[in-house]
């Protein structure tokens, strides 16, 4: 009975981690939230316009191209993590066909670069 409650052990301490990870991200905001709010604190800082502002409203295209570069490269990451651990499996056909996509996302980060979508004059 007592290797049968030891092999429950680790799913207990991760029962108990979680429970104490999901309790401390739903108690930190209460304590690190704006006190004093001030508009300078609160402003919108992340789309570079008024959140609740008109919806009909011209905005700046480049935040379309930021965005779209960072999906490209996190579909790089998400594409790069499993071949990494399958390295010796994928042989030299996985291997140069992961150096062909890496090309191709270098292509296109260049002419991102050089078009100025990451210029914010």
């Amino acid at each position: 009975m007592q290797e049968l409650l030891s092999s429950y052990l680790p799913i207990l301490i991760f029962l108990a981690l979680s429970g104490v990870i999901g309790l401390a991200l739903l108690v930190a905001p209460f304590l690190i939230a704006v006190k004093k709010p001030d508009p300078e604190k609160v402003s919108a800082y992340e789309c570079g316009f008024e959140a609740f502002d008109d919806a009909r409203m011209r905005f700046d295209v480049r935040f379309y191209l930021v965005s779209i570069l960072f999906i490209i490269f996190d579909l790089e990451v998400a594409f790069l993590f499993p071949w990494a651990v399958a390295f010796h499996d994928v042989g030299w056909l996985g291997f140069w066909s992961m150096i062909v996509f890496l090309v191709v996302l270098t292509i296109g980060f260049v002419y991102e670069w050089r078009k100025g979508a990451l210029e914010w004059d």
